[in-house]
């Protein structure tokens, strides 16, 4: 199952706002093809490449235009813990404030 922390929820929402003060169309596709690319980690959990800054086996990431889809994946389950800016600096910290919720 794929679980989405708070977190990352609301950086789906700052990507939408960013991107639709241009286009919400584009906003949306964004968005809709984030999600769509997270939901195959049920069924395909080691797609991503293991994120070199975190050097754990179970925290990877995807790239998805200029941002990461990072999750961590906990026996069954996929955390999707941040999806960030490729440009930002993700520290080991970030998977102990993620939390994933239903």
């Amino acid at each position: 199952m794929v679980i989405w922390s708070d977190e990352a929820k609301a950086d789906l929402r700052m990507i939408y706002e960013f991107i639709a003060k241009d286009s919400k169309h584009y906003g949306r596709k964004v968005i809709q093809e984030i999600a769509i690319k997270a939901d195959i980690l049920d069924s395909l959990p080691r797609l991503g490449r293991m994120m070199p800054e975190i050097g754990d086996e179970n925290v990877r990431e995807i790239p998805m235009y200029s941002y990461r889809i990072i999750y961590e994946i906990l026996g069954q389950n996929v955390s999707i813990v941040a999806v960030a800016h490729k440009r930002r600096n993700i520290k080991p910290k970030i998977l102990r404030e993620s939390k994933p919720c239903p």
